[in-house]
């Protein structure tokens, strides 16, 4: 039918300006923080790209549901307040003609959140989460610059400078190292070559062929030492995590196969997501609803709403399954049902001929003809 094309059309096109919009605000934003981090050397600068990359592709499913939701609701109330709903209802059609429609918009954008949430939101969280790791391991290393004097470690802070360095490999040539104990001691090591290496939970840095001088300045009893090899505790506490044992980056495959509580929460999550933005799409069809005589958008608030009671509703599910409070099954269904049901509600209330809250929604619940 015309309409249905018509409203399909519209749809799409609020759809993908309402994606780009939430798309250049969350990016812009979350690229500011990156930047700011960058600057305080939390960051280092040639990530903020590849993070920022990361990070879009791990929020597109709840940007692609609302995206679906805003849009709907977006097109659907501009029907009501131009009375081309009016038109509609006073030529004997009733609301539920709308839904598929509706659905004929909301299926695709569900089947799209379901392949990135199941397949390749954990892709992308695998491979943030594994360049994290190689960040954590060159964060101290690229402080390091060849012929500056640079003070790495808290605990235990050393004064190093290096002729020549690669971050890569961390081999460093024509070293110097100065640093202090607790007793005022001060060392200070001179070296052909070093390479900076992570042992288990400590990142070391091995020395080769140099001296080692020790002693209290303004005093003459410095020790000389001549070595070949000597190693160097540069920091502890960095034991590498594996990404692959975080449940965000487990394949959905692995999740289904795996009775852990944890990982069944994550599932709940992922099988929730497509589904949610079907029914949110019908939601938008009797939330939409707007008197052009009152001029209220009281809509609209009852929309966000649904939308955080939904929302929150899954969060804490999944929160009780991940803590093995409840089981997958009554954690999984009953927001949707729920949902569901506040659709059907809505909807045969706003099918009910003009009438006061009270006996529209006991007729809703107990049935009247629609007109």
């Amino acid at each position: 039918m015309i309409y249905q094309r018509q409203f399909i059309k519209e749809l799409s096109v609020t759809a993908a300006g309402v994606f780009v919009l939430l798309l250049v605000v969350l990016v812009a934003t979350q690229a500011i923080n990156l930047l700011g981090r960058a600057a305080s050397g939390s960051v280092a600068i040639d990530a903020v790209t590849a993070l920022v990359g990361f990070w879009t592709i791990s929020l597109t499913p709840v940007l692609l549901i609302l995206t679906a939701f805003i849009s709907s609701l977006t097109v659907l109330t501009r029907y009501w307040r131009n009375s081309e709903m009016v038109v509609w209802l006073s030529s004997g059609l009733a609301l539920h003609q709308w839904i598929k429609p509706i659905l004929q918009c909301a299926v695709p954008f569900a089947l799209l959140v379901a392949v990135v949430s199941m397949w390749i939101q954990p892709w992308a969280e695998l491979r943030s989460r594994e360049f994290a790791e190689v960040l954590k391991q060159q964060q101290e290393l690229s402080l390091i610059e060849p012929g500056v004097f640079r003070e790495i470690g808290k605990s235990q802070p050393r004064v190093y400078f290096v002729e020549s360095f690669d971050a890569d490999t961390g081999v460093a040539k024509r070293l110097f190292v100065r640093e202090k104990d607790e007793k005022n001691r001060e060392s200070v090591v001179f070296a052909e070559t070093g390479q900076f290496k992570q042992d288990g939970g400590k990142r070391t840095l091995t020395l080769q062929n140099g001296y080692r001088y020790s002693g209290i300045p303004g005093q003459a009893d410095y020790d000389r030492a001549a070595f070949k090899q000597m190693t160097l505790v540069v920091s502890v506490n960095t034991e590498i995590i594996d990404p692959k044992q975080n449940r965000h980056t487990l394949p959905t495959q692995t999740l289904f196969a795996n009775p852990d509580p944890e990982y069944r929460a994550e599932l709940m999550w992922r099988l929730s997501l497509p589904i949610s933005v079907i029914i949110l799409s019908l939601l938008a069809l009797p939330l939409s609803y707007y008197n052009p005589r009152s001029g209220q958008t009281y809509n609209i608030l009852f929309a966000i709403a649904l939308f955080l009671i939904y929302q929150n509703g899954l969060t804490f599910l999944r929160d009780g399954i991940e803590s093995g409070k409840i089981p997958f099954l009554l954690g999984f269904l009953p927001m949707h049902i729920g949902m569901l049901g506040v659709f059907w509600l809505l909807l045969r209330l706003r099918s009910q001929p003009a009438q006061t809250f009270w006996p529209a929604l006991k007729s809703a619940f107990f049935g009247t003809k629609e007109r």
